[in-house]
């Protein structure tokens, strides 16, 4: 749920074409993540499924690290899942439609007339991401209060104070605002709290016996914590459950998200009607689904991002393949391991990296150190560096450590940034997404 830097979505920009493998390589895909975790380049769990049954599963790193005593990963681990959350929030609001509760045109304001353009923001819009609604996790002020917790009182408050980005629906743009309030809404509506409708709702009726609402992070529920690494993992800060709600407060594993993914397009979960508008894309976004393109093959699903914690959610239709992942610990990107593992499964080329470590000194740094800001967002990147590290902080967030690649090119995997620098220049080009940004250095 949570993007620290800007929004972005882990679409593979492939575009050639691909033959359905007949074989699937197993043992290649074990040495890719043998690969990935003696490199400590990433730590998480994957399953795959073909034709709804499970293909391949298995776990890196670990769970839990505290104070040199580490807990390795199983394929029981629990982690969250971020905006994954969303499509189990936007099955459950499609199941009150079609029950006559709510429909697609019920204003917000019916709900929560003190939120900016209430009267004119409809369940549609908040499913499609087109209410214009400020996304409350960008602002600065996010980092100050996420680890507490918060009444829904409180969070609406948050939301009233901010004003909006658009008009509703004259475009899109992500925001978690929408997910929070769907998830209020079910609340209203049901008289039981989320974590009941989603056991009544999905979990129960499908089997998820490890998907939940999360609370504080339980290592004896084999909930894994999140880490960021820096020399070593160092675990993150928690955000507490309160707060992303509807929009990201789920637990799972990648067996049960296969599971959920699988039934939702069976039709055990929701209409097909519903399930064609979640497919339907609109300005790139579909009612709490994007499209997931690998080479020729269109798939549907979501990532997620929350503290550490980073996962991604696909269903390929033709070929009726499952591909969950989710990570606890980023450098080799989570868009990246999942990529590897499809191109080994279609048979595509696939080269295991090697995962060289770049060593820089201390003064090696010393150029790329400064205060930077951009005329094309309003965002000032502050560059410092601590021993050998080179780190990046962003105007009211955390500082995250950036990799060196080489080439004066570092890295931040876990949000899928590269920060591309001209020293002689006194600038950088931070490249995620797709998209580029240049920064000047200021002082």
């Amino acid at each position: 749920m949570i993007q620290k830097i800007a929004c972005f979505f882990l679409l593979f920009l492939i575009l050639e074409t691909s033959t359905h493998a007949q074989t699937f390589n197993k043992a290649k895909l074990d040495s890719f993540f043998v690969a990935l975790n003696t490199k400590d380049q990433n730590m998480g769990s994957i399953a795959i499924a073909a034709n709804g049954v499970l293909i391949y599963q298995n776990a890196i790193g670990y769970s839990q690290v505290n104070k040199g005593v580490k807990t390795p990963a199983t394929i029981e681990t629990k982690y969250r899942i971020g905006s994954i959350s969303k499509m189990f929030t936007a099955t459950m609001i499609f199941q009150l439609i079609d029950e006559g509760k709510l429909s697609f045109d019920t204003p917000l304001a019916s709900y929560f007339p003190q939120l900016p353009n209430a009267g004119k923001i409809t369940i549609r819009e908040m499913l499609d991401h087109r209410s214009g609604l400020h996304n409350f996790t960008n602002d600065s002020l996010y980092t100050t209060y996420m680890g507490s917790p918060k009444s829904e009182a409180e969070m609406i408050t948050i939301f009233a104070r901010q004003k909006p980005d658009f008009e509703p629906d004259t475009k899109a743009e992500y925001s978690n605002t929408n997910f929070v309030l769907l998830g209020y809404i079910i609340e209203k509506l049901t008289g039981k709290t989320y974590a009941e409708e989603l056991k009544k709702r999905v979990t129960s009726k499908i089997g998820l016996a490890d998907t939940y609402y999360g609370t504080k992070a339980n290592p004896a529920k084999n909930e894994a914590y999140s880490y960021n690494y820096s020399a070593q993992w160092t675990q993150m800060p928690e955000t507490d459950m309160s707060i992303p709600g509807g929009a990201g407060a789920i637990v799972s594993t990648p067996a049960d998200l296969v599971k959920f993914i699988n039934a939702l397009f069976a039709g055990k979960l929701i209409s097909q009607t519903n399930l064609e508008l979640m497919k339907t894309m609109k300005d790139n976004y579909g009612m709490a689904m994007f499209m997931i393109p690998f080479y020729d093959k269109k798939g549907f699903g979501h990532s997620g991002g929350i503290d550490g914690f980073s996962s991604l959610l696909a269903y390929f239709p033709e070929d009726k393949l499952t591909i969950a992942y989710i990570s606890n610990g980023v450098r080799y990107s989570t868009n990246d391991v999942v990529i590897g593992a499809l191109s080994i499964y279609f048979n595509r080329p696939f080269a295991i990296p090697e995962f060289k470590t770049i060593t820089l000194n201390t003064t090696d740094l010393d150029k790329y150190i400064g205060k930077y800001t951009s005329t094309q967002i309003p965002l000032k990147v502050d560059i410092t560096k601590n021993n050998t590290l080179l780190f990046a902080q962003a105007t009211g967030q955390r500082a995250f450590p950036l990799e060196a690649q080489g080439d004066n090119k570092f890295s931040f995997a876990a949000a899928g940034i590269t920060l591309q620098f001209d020293p002689a220049k006194k600038t950088f080009t931070l490249i995620q997404g797709g998209a580029t940004y240049l920064f000047t250095k200021t002082d």
